[in-house]
């Protein structure tokens, strides 16, 4: 199928991932673990950490995902500190996908779209995480800013925190919600298809229930996958990539992300030297990614 106007952020992942490996580093800083060298907990050494993190994942990994929740609990400065991360991984080179889980109806939801995803937003994304178990409409106007773009939403479907189970999991009719949810974003997975065979409509399947995320693949077309759930929170290189379908040299469509075993890893903690926390982070971050791909390349 030839496109017109095929998505670019879905056609950036994709090249990107092929040329790096399916890593996504989280930026995600939690206050009690940033390394005393970057200073105080605070905005300020927010954006420091997050900086640095952004140097060390350029020309190691094709997407970073910020957490902004992590930077909002500072108010204005912290989201400032958000807006300056994000341009930086952008100066970079990199890919941004804001962890935000906006969703909300009307007006209210075309808010949030041009915020992150607008031609006129304070704080560029690339593509955004939304919740959708408000209703298809709440997603609506971030697909329509995303297709009018070339941006990407990442639909949260099936999470991997433990507490998922409690609704996503419920049965409707002959299957989970989570499935229902799945398919109805065939359209919208449609609407944002890129001329790489893979759409900018994501979907959020996490690496803790990779039973669950073979099913959704059956249903999600060329949806790419956001995969949480790798590195600190238990799941395996297999268990994320138990989504992806054949492809390019392996298993491939998506990302799977990794924070705090990445970027804030146990061994770069009290270092006084940034020179060796440099060192301690490109080794986390190129371990994780070799691990990756080399799971994709023997489940080719």
């Amino acid at each position: 199928m030839t496109l017109q106007s095929p998505n670019v952020f879905a056609d950036r992942l994709t090249e990107g991932v092929r040329r790096l490996g399916p890593l996504c580093v989280g930026v995600d800083p939690h206050p009690a673990l940033i390394p005393e060298l970057f200073g105080s907990p605070g905005p300020a050494s927010a954006l420091a950490w997050g900086k640095a993190v952004i140097d060390r994942c350029a020309g190691r990994v094709t997407v970073v995902k910020p957490q902004a929740a992590l930077f909002e609990r500072w108010g204005a400065r912290g989201v400032l500190a958000l807006e300056e991360v994000c341009a930086a991984a952008q100066a970079a080179g990199l890919i941004v996908i804001l962890d935000a889980k906006r969703g909300d109806i009307g007006s209210t939801a075309e808010g949030y779209a041009e915020a992150y995803l607008g031609a006129g937003a304070s704080c560029h994304a690339d593509c955004l995480t939304v919740n959708p178990y408000m209703g298809l409409d709440t997603i609506e106007p971030f697909v329509a800013v995303a297709e009018a773009r070339g941006r990407g939403v990442a639909v949260l479907v099936r999470t991997s925190n433990p507490g998922s189970a409690d609704f996503q999991s419920l049965r409707v009719g002959d299957e989970p919600l989570y499935m229902k949810v799945a398919r109805s974003l065939a359209p919208m997975t449609e609407r944002l298809m890129g001329a790489s065979g893979w759409s900018g409509l994501m979907m959020v399947a996490g690496a803790t229930g990779p039973r669950e995320a073979a099913e959704i693949r059956g249903v999600a077309g060329r949806a790419l996958f956001l995969v949480p759930g790798y590195g600190a929170q238990g799941g395996g290189a297999e268990a994320a990539l138990s989504g992806f379908a054949p492809g390019y040299g392996g298993r491939e469509g998506g990302v799977v992300n990794a924070s705090r075993s990445v970027s804030l890893p146990d061994a770069a903690r009290g270092l006084s030297k940034a020179a060796e926390w440099d060192q301690i982070v490109e080794a986390a971050i190129e371990s994780a990614q070799a691990d990756l791909v080399r799971a994709a390349a023997n489940g080719g």
